[in-house]
């Protein structure tokens, strides 16, 4: 492992490429880039899932933590890592302060692997448009959590309104388990009858509040062709929010999926025994990694996110994302062109034919006498 402190892009780029050459041919195979944006104080979390999904999935880890936006001036340390701490792939831990961290693709776009795709993954927050931030922009997949936000179910909706294909979130991979033991079942049903199964209706007895049952519930209600809600249960849901599954299948039948509190579920079905299969909770490591291992468009996921939260035509929505410029200094800009030179300067210089004016200001490159001579 190489420190960098109060480095620059150039020398970390220049250090990665001297620990590749030492490494050899154990550092080719590359599958993908991952790129994990986290604030300091989920850091040590962010890096051991990340370092047992590329365990997994071989990939370049660049690890982005922005501290101290406000900072006077900015400033980038890194730590750079061949099979050290963070898996046997490579490895950059950069930390940026000041308005580095508004610029951070400046910094992680060198870093990228040749002609690989590159994942984006917020262990923080969502943002509420992926589009303000360029490490989205620039991502064939962007992986959220709106379990770590205030509202989940507000970040959900949120998620909907700037839904784009590629886009995931981890309360969705959370449902994995039930849904595919509920499809299982559902398909053991089929079989005794020799025919198609239909589902009248139903229920997921949980936490209402809980992003994980929404979306299987909708996820449910999508595939079904009819209404499925979360009601709450009896008992308090484990950490997917889900306590149970009861499903209304025709020829009065009725298949009901319980969680037994022991890293299974119990199926109770009609002319058959109960069954008992593993419902393991996930850890974030085997969350990431299951999101590694398809990099295109989860049309499930979206289907159920519209039903969960009622925004209609995600499929409609366009694959591509522009990034807009977002200043949190200045939040009342967002989304605002660059300022433009006064039409009575038009035809005098080339900034004014070009029509647009960089703001020296919003340069973390310009020197404090540069950001000072006016224009």
């Amino acid at each position: 492992m190489t420190t960098l402190w109060d480095t620059t892009g150039s020398a970390v780029v220049k250090e990665l490429a001297a620990q590749r050459r030492t490494g050899g041919a154990v550092m080719s195979g590359v599958a993908l880039t991952l790129v994990v944006v986290a604030d300091e104080g989920r850091v040590a979390e962010a890096e051991e899932a990340a370092t047992a999904a590329a365990e997994v999935h071989p990939c370049r880890l660049l690890v982005v933590i922005r501290r101290q936006i406000d900072a006077p001036m900015p400033r980038l340390d890194a730590e750079v890592l061949i099979g050290g701490r963070l898996g046997p792939g490579e490895a950059v831990v950069m930390r940026m302060y000041g308005r580095l961290g508004l610029h951070a693709e400046s910094v992680v776009l060198p870093l990228l692997a040749a002609d690989a795709p590159v994942v984006t993954w917020w262990h923080e927050r969502p943002p509420a448009r992926i589009a303000t931030d360029a490490l989205g922009v620039i991502a064939n997949r962007r992986v959220t959590d709106c379990s770590m936000a205030e509202d989940p179910l507000e970040a959900l909706r949120v998620r909907a309104e700037d839904y784009a294909p590629g886009d995931t979130d981890l309360t969705w991979t959370r449902s994995t388990p039930w849904r595919a033991t509920l499809a299982s079942t559902l398909d053991s049903v089929a079989g005794r009858r020799g025919g198609a199964v239909r589902v009248l209706g139903g229920q997921v007895e949980g936490d209402p509040a809980n992003a994980t049952a929404q979306l299987i519930a909708g996820w449910l209600s999508a595939r079904c062709g009819c209404r499925i809600s979360v009601v709450p249960s009896t008992r308090t849901p484990a950490s997917s929010g889900v306590d149970g599954v009861v499903l209304q299948l025709d020829e009065d039948e009725e298949l009901r999926l319980q969680d037994d509190r022991k890293g299974s579920a119990v199926i109770t079905q009609p002319y058959r025994p109960d069954a008992v299969v593993a419902l393991p909770d996930q850890s974030l490591g085997e969350l990431i990694g299951e999101e590694l291992r398809r990099l295109d468009s989860d049309e499930p996921y979206s289907e159920a996110l519209e039903t969960a939260t009622g925004v209609a035509g995600l499929s409609e929505h366009p694959a591509g994302r522009e990034h807009v410029w977002f200043d949190p200094m200045r939040p009342a800009d967002a989304g605002t062109p660059a300022p433009t030179v006064p039409a009575d300067s038009e035809g005098t210089d080339e900034v004014a034919e070009a029509g647009e004016d960089d703001d020296a200001a919003d340069d973390p490159a310009a020197s404090p006498d540069e950001q000072a001579v006016p224009r």
